[in-house]
């Protein structure tokens, strides 16, 4: 009988870059410490809509220590402007086709117009300050009420991914054919990214030779972005980000600055450094978009669907046809013979919005999810056997089977867990003192994102026993370092302490940008390909070998454990090999190809989250008690940071079921809130119990190790089930986020 070998992959391990960063050690992009820095504070436009007709920068200019002031003027043109392509496509990724300083038109306001570049920090914004600039204004158009008569319907979305319109069936037959339908409407306030790490970018020039310190979840979709921008071979452009303060989308596709910064540094000859400020981090990487969304559904008497309608609003930038795709995963997740789904767009004074966590579904679904829970009501059905009525094993839209589920264990073990059973159904009878308690729940669901490119990682193992996997991939506050650490030592067959794992640079072995939950599956899959076809060139080097003990064996047959090869009663260990045949060290560069996209299979990954709230009947305060969420995400690669990023998302659907809004301001067409002041997101005290459930499936479709990715789908359904929950307890429907106090009292 063969012994098992204990795995790492899966163990919850402590996270490795722990110590350096809670110690100050860990150095993010704005800390570099390179000589001669100066400093570029960005100028932005004071109207959204119009254009520049001056720019007097002389008493800017003639401030002590400052180094330049770079116009559309004195700015060099862009070579190119490359399409809107998702950064996880693996190419240059443009946050919107539009570069600015380039010409003296204004699209929205804080679009920079001018960079104020000196020798220190303060002196560039206070210079910043003294320009004196003049517009010719004319009326912005920013929201729902102004752009809805402005409206069309793209021919597709999301930088040419999705269609703007999906059908199967006949909706309007099928609405006939329904007992029940319910419809809804359902409003968004716009959400705008606050991650603890602002944006910046530190750019320094030797020669042609660019080097660029960049806050970024993809450092190689940075490097193709800029070389595309500044028409220079990406040969000569290196860009490292070994620390990322948090992105959550905002560092996904690459915006401005980061170029911004290699122009003014170039201009000044000396490195510059260039960070947005709290307030620019509004105007400058995109948002998550105000929108509007109506759900109808209709049903048999017994609960089965027999139509879905779901279309979306929502403004778009002048130069891009962007919405977060909301209304695809309601045409997939339930059995249903008809379908349809539509985007509406207008153009608005706003700049492209962009990936924001769980970017389409934590809005589309809660649209769902609501209409689910009123169907439910309607039908005086359990809203988890609803849901179960109408599950289907197979991608209700393409009919191909699902790679793999886990939903219907995600109901049952959450709901367990939760104690949703004996649950009165009957809205507004549990009450606590003031409080009003109610309960509600809804089915989480995201896409495994069709990647386009292969990934790569190298491994290298020492004569000594140790090794390092690299791969040019940052860690944005994943626990990548850790994860990936584990991955390798299973792989190599040694113990997870002589494995290290290095990333965040372009030297490094190309990877695309880790969105849209992708990063742990494809990450994996590289470092996996690596890691394996190192330990199969070493050992079929010992077998080779007349020196070797194992000399002759099966390689199939060879068992590595603890970096030691054995075979029978014959072995030899990683160490002696390497040091007998006089080699320092050993690599190997591994490749993993993503699934075409026309797989035969349905790759989707499913969850299922239960919340309990509280509301004061007088006041119309909400307070979540406790959420419960069951996903089933493939294999776990760390149990620990895999519950911290589940965790971190239900947190966050609460901020975005409670507190996360912004609007502007239809005359001037300004941000209302435009720092962390006025926009509200959820502290410690807002923060209930939480209780995670990981459920292992196996999927031998998405990727080699089967892992489908976490960092999305903690944040799906959250809002829905804190919206059915304030229905249960209060019996009002409210089809706004977030939900506030004026909504309820």
């Amino acid at each position: 009988m063969t012994a098992t070998i204990p795995s790492a992959t899966g163990q919850p391990l402590d996270r490795v870059d722990g110590y350096a960063k809670v110690s100050g050690r860990a150095r993010y992009s704005a800390e570099i410490p390179i000589p001669d820095m100066a400093y570029a504070y960005v100028v932005g436009s004071r109207i959204a809509a119009g254009r520049v007709t001056g720019i007097d920068a002389s008493a800017a200019q003639a401030e002590e220590g400052v180094l330049a002031v770079l116009t559309r003027q004195t700015l060099p043109r862009i070579a190119e402007q490359p399409p809107l392509i998702p950064s996880l496509a693996g190419t240059a990724a443009p946050g919107q086709t539009f570069f600015p300083v380039q010409d003296d038109t204004v699209h929205y306001a804080g679009q920079p117009i001018a960079l104020v570049v000196a020798d220190t920090w303060e002196r560039a914004q206070h210079a910043a300050r003294l320009l004196r600039v003049s517009y010719e204004e004319t009326p912005p158009v920013t929201t729902l009420d102004q752009g809805r008569d402005l409206a069309y319907e793209p021919e597709r979305i999301f930088g040419g991914w999705i269609p703007g319109r999906s059908e199967r069936g006949d909706v309007a037959a099928g609405l006939r054919e329904a007992d029940v339908t319910v419809d809804g409407t359902y409003t968004y306030a716009a959400n705008n990214h606050n991650p603890l790490e602002a944006s910046c970018t530190t750019a320094q020039w030797d020669g042609d030779d660019l080097l660029l310190y960049d806050a970024t979840q993809g450092v190689n979709a940075t490097q193709m972005t800029v070389s595309r921008l500044l028409g220079i071979p990406m040969s000569r452009i290196r860009v490292i980000g070994h620390y990322v303060g948090g992105s959550f989308g905002s560092k996904a596709m690459i915006h401005a600055h980061p170029t911004l910064a290699a122009m003014a540094a170039r201009a000044v000859g000396r490195p510059v450094k260039l960070f947005l400020t709290r307030e620019q981090m509004f105007t400058s990487v995109g948002h998550r978009e105000e929108q509007e969304q109506q759900v109808t559904l209709g049903a048999t008497r017994e609960g089965r669907l027999t139509a879905i309608r779901h279309l979306k609003l929502s403004p778009t930038s002048h130069f891009d046809d962007w919405a977060e795709p909301s209304v695809g995963t309601s045409s997939q997740i339930y059995a249903c013979p008809h379908y349809e789904g539509a985007y509406r767009l207008f153009r608005a004074n706003t700049m492209t919005p962009t990936f924001m966590r769980a970017p389409g579904e934590a809005s589309g679904m809660h649209a769902l999810e609501c209409s689910l829970d009123e169907l439910a009501h309607e039908l005086g059905l359990d809203p988890i056997e609803l849901r179960l009525r109408n599950h289907t094993e197979v991608d209700a839209m393409t009919g191909h089977p699902w790679s793999s589920s886990g939903l219907r264990e995600c109901y049952e073990r959450g709901a367990d867990r939760f104690g949703w059973a004996g649950r009165d159904p009957r809205p507004g009878t549990r009450r606590e003192g003031d409080w009003l308690i109610g309960t509600g729940m809804a089915t989480a669901s995201y896409p495994v994102a069709p990647l386009a490119n292969p990934q790569r990682a190298r491994a290298r193992l020492y004569a000594d026993g140790t090794a390092v996997v690299q791969a040019a991939t940052p860690d944005f506050g994943t626990g990548v370092a850790t994860v990936m650490a584990q991955v390798a030592a299973d792989g190599l067959g040694l113990g997870v302490d002589r494995c290290r794992f290095e990333s965040g640079d372009t030297d490094l072995p190309n990877i695309a940008a880790a969105v849209g939950s992708a990063g742990a599956g494809m990450i994996s899959a590289a470092v996996h390909s690596a890691a394996t076809a190192l330990r199969r060139q070493l050992v079929d080097s010992a077998v080779a070998d007349p020196g070797s003990p194992l000399f002759g064996a099966d390689p199939v047959r060879v068992v590595v454990r603890d970096g030691v090869m054995t075979a029978g009663a014959a072995s030899e260990s990683y160490s002696d090999l390497l040091r007998r045949t006089l080699r320092p060290d050993a690599e190997a560069v591994g490749q993993w190809n993503p699934p075409a996209h026309d797989v035969p299979y349905g790759m989707m990954t499913f969850g299922a989250q239960f919340a309990e709230v509280a509301v004061d009947a007088d006041l119309g305060v909400v307070r979540v008690r406790r959420m419960t969420g069951a996903f089933a995400p493939g294999r776990v690669l760390n149990a620990k940071t895999a519950r911290s990023q589940l965790m971190g998302g239900m947190l966050w659907g609460l901020g975005q079921a409670l507190l996360e809004a912004n609007h502007m301001d239809p005359d001037t067409g300004h941000w209302v809130s435009s720092s962390l002041g006025e926009y509200l997101v959820p502290v410690n005290a807002d923060a209930p119990d939480v209780d995670v459930e990981l459920i292992e499936v196996e999927d031998d479709v998405v990727n080699p190790l089967g892992v489908k990715g976490v960092g999305e789908i903690g944040q799906v359904g959250v809002s829905a089930a804190i919206a059915n929950a304030v229905h249960h307890a209060t019996g009002r429907r409210i089809r706004e986020l977030p939900i506030t106090i004026e909504d309820l009292i």
